[in-house]
């Protein structure tokens, strides 16, 4: 469509995707070099959630070494860092009991000392404040939904602003075609599994020489609790039950703030039986007798889920394209054992905007910026990575119990050995795709009904997440091959997309007779996750930007 369309562009220097904490820090960093320079850049920064911070979802304990480089007096800004971790705590669970394993040499990077609790998404809305106080334009509810290219295939910009197509793809009355953003240089930073960092990957082969990057998926829920079941700055995690050891995942609770617990679920999406619904799992844990305590009297108040890339070090894609670079999670900067990475988020658009300021500076503009692959290859996050390249690896290879003893082990030797491991580095081999099981090869499971006290159903939790799509307009969850889902997937996975969506997006409907399947997508439900473009066994879904604005708005996540 776009060949045909003619849209008004606007130029600037650096146009960023995504105003998460990876583009909003590169935004900052330009404009301080700008100030320090005595010159001037221009920097816009698109946003699809109808405001900063509508579709950030995170856990959240954060590293503020990253906020600490990008704004030395973040406290005196008033950026959000909430609460101060207080307690960490570490359990093991069984189906009825549990054992506090908090006592074990845990190694000092994977503690929580000098970390905060807080919500990502408030953090994200005081860092735009900033910006835009520094002269950064900020678009909240100006999706991204196509790359633009000049004709010696450089990236040139983007288009964003695109509305009123209706659900036949043809324009409606209130159509508007949408601008491309011209610049210089273009930023990624759209998070995991982002529309456009797909498409960049795969033009510029940025992955030639990585191993597949692997994802999980985190639940989370907000809940309000009375004074009795919360403790201000405790961090809990735990492994074990509802999952068996060959199956990788566990919990986390962070109490912080006005009396609120974030509790979530994450699940590695490599898991094999395709009956297994993550959504369920973090249900049926909140109901083990050890962690009901902390949720009793309390109140559900916000919902939401997404995935976290978990490939690590090795997974890494070459991070400059021509005319532009991927920054912070949409490359895959997530330290897995620490469950962390705002903190490398923000550096890596720290060291994109150095880059960037200094080629533009030097009169460049829609080349291969080197100078920031060189930097990140020597910085803090990537020895932080290599040091704990082998322990997804190493947990998925062996489990649970035995993965965490000696990934935990090979990264402690690797930190103190200048990243030296015995096993050299791991490859992740399969995609989360290609690792799951055939239908028959194992049994359904059957979930408990959810009792509406500590567990619930998907959509009373979806409605908690405030996501709203309007109708007329295309399906932004997109099959490849229409009749994939039923004649494939039905027979040979048990169409495992109804199971692994959070949020009720995909149900295989029957006639009256219990026959003639027809696989339906209620894509209104959508929290953006990405998880069914990442756990298609057949690779047939693709996410697509919605138009926007659309999407869920999390308060306080």
């Amino acid at each position: 469509m776009s060949e045909s369309v003619e849209r008004e562009a606007m130029e600037y220097d650096v146009v960023i995707v995504g105003a998460g904490p990876s583009g909003l820090a590169a935004a900052i960093r330009l404009k301080q070099l700008a100030a320090a320079a005595g010159s001037e850049i221009t920097v816009a920064v698109l946003e699809k959630g109808s405001e900063v911070g509508a579709h950030i979802l995170s856990g959240a304990v954060i590293d503020p070494s990253g906020i600490e480089q990008l704004l030395p007096d973040w406290q005196a800004l008033g950026i959000p860092l909430e609460t101060k971790v207080t307690r960490d705590k570490f359990v093991m669970l069984g189906p009825k009991g549990a054992l506090d394993i908090s006592w074990l040499p845990f190694p000092k990077w994977m503690l929580n000392h000098g970390n905060y609790i807080a919500s990502l998404a408030n953090v994200c809305r005081s860092l735009a404040a900033h910006a835009e106080g520094l002269g950064v334009e900020i678009y909240p509810g100006m999706a991204a939904s196509e790359v633009v290219y000049n004709a010696d295939g450089s990236v040139k910009g983007v288009v964003a602003g695109v509305f009123g197509i209706g659900k036949d793809g043809e324009p409606t009355a209130d159509y508007q075609p949408g601008i491309e953003l011209h610049a210089k240089y273009t930023f990624i930073g759209e998070g995991v599994r982002g529309s456009l960092a797909k498409q960049l990957l795969a033009k510029y082969s940025l992955s030639a020489e990585s191993e597949p990057q692997k994802f999980g998926i985190g639940i989370k829920e907000l809940w309000q609790v009375p004074d009795a079941a919360f403790e201000a700055g405790l961090t809990q995690h735990t492994f074990g039950w509802p999952l068996d050891n060959a199956t990788g995942g566990g919990s986390f609770m962070y109490h912080f703030g006005d009396n609120y617990v974030a509790i979530g679920f994450v699940l590695h999406l490599n898991y094999k039986n395709p009956w297994l619904s993550p959504f369920d799992e973090f249900q049926r844990f909140k109901t083990h007798p050890s962690i009901t305590p902390y949720l009793q009297g309390g109140k559900r108040i916000a919902y939401g889920a997404r995935a976290i890339t978990e490939g690590g070090a090795q997974s890494l894609p070459r991070l400059y394209f021509p005319g532009g670079a991927l920054l912070g999670c949409s490359a895959g900067m997530v330290n897995v054992p620490r469950i962390k990475g705002s903190h490398n988020a923000v550096k890596s658009g720290i060291l994109a905007a150095e880059a960037a300021f200094s080629a533009i500076q030097g009169g460049r503009s829609g080349d291969d910026l080197t100078a920031y692959q060189e930097a990140y290859d020597k910085s803090a996050i990537a020895k932080e990575l290599w040091n704990v390249r082998n322990f997804k690896p190493l947990w998925s290879k062996l489990g649970t119990i035995p993965g965490l003893v000696l990934g935990g082990m090979d990264a402690m030797i690797a930190t103190l050995l200048g990243g030296w491991s015995p096993f050299g580095t791991l490859k992740h081999g399969k995609s989360d795709a290609e690792s799951t099981g055939l239908a028959k090869d194992y049994k359904p499971i059957v979930y408990p009904k959810p009792d509406g006290v500590f567990s619930f159903d998907k959509l009373s939790s979806v409605f908690l997440s405030s996501t709203n799509h309007d109708e007329n307009q295309p399906a932004h969850l997109r099959l490849t091959d229409p009749s994939v889902p039923i004649a494939i997937n039905l027979p040979k996975y048990g169409e495992p997309a109804r199971l692994y969506c959070p949020a009720g997006v995909y149900e295989v409907l029957y006639d009256e007779a219990g026959q003639n399947p027809k696989f339906q997508i209620n894509f209104q439900n959508c929290v953006h996750c990405k998880t069914c473009d990442i756990k298609d066994p057949s690779q047939n879904i693709n996410w697509t930007t919605p138009q926007g604005g659309d999407g869920p708005n999390y308060p306080n996540m």
